[in-house]
This record gives structure tokens, C-alpha cells and sequence, in this order.
């Protein structure tokens, strides 16, 4: 079946849920070749997280102090309800007590895992990683391609020292708007409004008197990347040192997805988007040669 005539036939499997057809797909695909490009200009390398979090971890990081509303736990179902589903029961009958806790998370970004990793590590002058990981998040509301139930979120994180920390989200930020202007995206850059679940808690009212995350937003108000910086709060929490120092972290977040989504409606369509992205790639390839 050629890509035309595939197209019409795929369809999303509910609300949240998307299927990329082959040109949103190919879009997907070259987009995060561009993203491991500027990972590579930071220096960062490539590992693959894992696909679950242990709640434990996470609580260690205050993740449920200020964020239990967008978290998806991993269930399992016992013995009986097994057999009852096995002999015909539909899931939409099942009850509260048909499943069990399994201790582990969804991420809800691809950093934590990488994080929970390091625990306890030296990583003397700075360590730079990128991974791209599926993530998931319980919305109030999904939305096409700006929100979703799980979305792809490439990430580059910096371990090491304050300056080593400063200099990567410059840099990052710089990339990041160099490569937005070469694919025709106007992006908006400003502090981000985490939705912490307590507004008025000591977390998100310091966030607001020193913003620690800046999002690059489309000319529609999606936010499609992030630059953040953790200071030392994950190098305390887990034993992070650099050069015996308490270490510093930031990151820096590419939502796969959602730059697809701007790219669509900057360019129009997937074919013209796809154009752009070539000749974007064709020219980064010729200075590199």
C-alpha cells in the first residue's frame, strides 16, 4: 500500500492517542536527527532510559509534592481478575481491586530516569547525556498533537559544576534558536507556568521569583522546548558530586510531537515541512564537510 493511499486508513485510537502517518512520521524522524545534532554540538552522550520510574525515586524529588496530578501509575492485575478477564470479563467491568501496585511510574520526562541513574556519582568536571524517551502525563485535556497522553520528549542533561551548568542552557538556548529561525518557526521565548499542583506552595512561589525553566513557544502558545536548570537541588537530593562539589544539573527539552505540530503550522502541510527540514539538514551536513 503506497503512503497516499495509507494515510486515510490509519486513525487515532482515542483522545490523547495519535498515529503518525508516514509523512508526520518521517517529519518525527528527521526533526530528531536535527535534536541528536545539536546533542552532539553540546557534547552529549547518547544512553537509552528506562521505561519505568520506581515511585520510591521519585519521591526522593519531591515529583509527588508537586506534581501527583500528572502522574500515571504502572498497575498490575491479580490472579483473579485474570482469570475473569481470560473468561470473558470487559475491562471497562473491572473495579477499583482488580489491580495491584507495581511501585513504578510512568516518566513524565525522559531527565528523572537518567537522574535516578547517577545516584551517588562523581562525575568530575560535568557529565553530558541525551536520550530520547516516550512520556506520559494525566492532562485535564488533550489537544492534537500540543497534548497528549504520551508524547516523545528528546532531552540533554548537564551534570557538573555551577558555570558548566550556566554555560549549557546559553548554549542551549542559542542552538535552539538558531535551528527554530533556519525551519522558518517564530518562537517565543519566556518563564514557564509549571502546573505545580499546589500554586501557592514553597516550590512554585520560588519559581516565580527566579524562574529556573524557560519554554520556546510557537506563535500558537505550545510550548515545544524547554531550557531548565535545576541548580543543585538534584545533586543534593542524590548524591551527585563534581569534583567533590555538590554538582549542578540542567537540561534541555525537545517535545518531539509538538515541533511537529509547529512546523505544520508554520509550513502548512507535512510535504512542505519535510522540504524545509531537508534543506535544513542538506546545509548543516554541507558545513560540516
Amino acid at each position: 500500500m503506497s503512503d497516499t493511499a495509507l494515510a486515510p486508513v490509519l486513525r487515532d485510537p482515542g483522545p490523547g492517542l495519535v498515529v503518525l502517518e508516514p509523512d508526520r512520521a518521517r517529519l518525527f524522524q528527521e526533526l530528531d536527527a536535527l535534536f541528536t545534532g545539536i546533542a552532539d554540538r553540546l557534547a552529549g552522550r547518547p544512553v537509552l532510559g528506562p521505561a519505568l520510574l520506581p515511585a520510591e525515586g521519585l519521591a526522593r524529588l519531591d515529583y509527588f509534592r508537586n506534581f501527583p496530578h500528572l502522574g500515571i501509575a504502572a498497575a498490575r492485575f491479580g490472579e483473579e481478575t485474570i482469570e475473569r478477564l481470560s473468561g470473558g470479563l470487559a475491562p471497562q467491568d473491572l473495579g477499583p481491586g482488580d489491580t495491584a501496585p507495581t511501585g513504578y511510574m510512568l516518566p513524565s520526562a525522559t531527565c528523572y530516569g537518567l537522574l535516578l541513574a547517577l545516584e551517588g556519582a562523581e562525575v568530575g568536571p560535568g557529565l553530558r547525556l541525551t536520550a530520547v524517551g516516550r512520556c506520559f502525563r494525566n492532562e485535564t485535556h488533550y489537544e492534537g498533537l500540543r497534548r497528549l497522553w504520551g508524547f516523545h520528549m528528546r532531552e540533554v542533561l548537564y551534570v557538573g559544576t555551577r558555570d558548566g551548568a550556566a554555560e549549557h542552557l546559553a548554549r542551549s538556548r542559542e542552538l535552539i534558536l538558531a535551528l527554530a529561525g533556519e525551519l522558518g518557526l517564530e518562537l517565543g521565548y519566556e518563564p514557564a507556568n509549571d502546573p505545580f499542583f499546589d500554586k501557592d506552595g514553597p516550590r512554585a512561589r520560588l519559581t516565580r521569583l527566579d524562574p529556573v525553566k524557560h519554554e520556546f513557544t510557537a506563535p500558537d502558545g505550545t510550548a515545544i522546548a524547554s531550557v531548565n536548570r535545576h541548580r543543585n537541588f538534584f545533586g543534593e537530593r542524590l548524591a551527585l558530586t563534581s569534583d567533590g562539589a555538590t554538582a549542578h544539573s540542567t537540561c534541555t527539552a525537545f517535545g518531539v510531537e509538538r515541533w511537529v505540530h509547529a512546523m505544520l503550522l508554520a509550513h502548512g502541510d507535512a510535504g512542505r515541512a519535510l522540504e524545509r527540514v531537508a534543506a535544513v539538514r542538506a546545509a548543516r551536513a554541507g558545513d560540516r564537510a
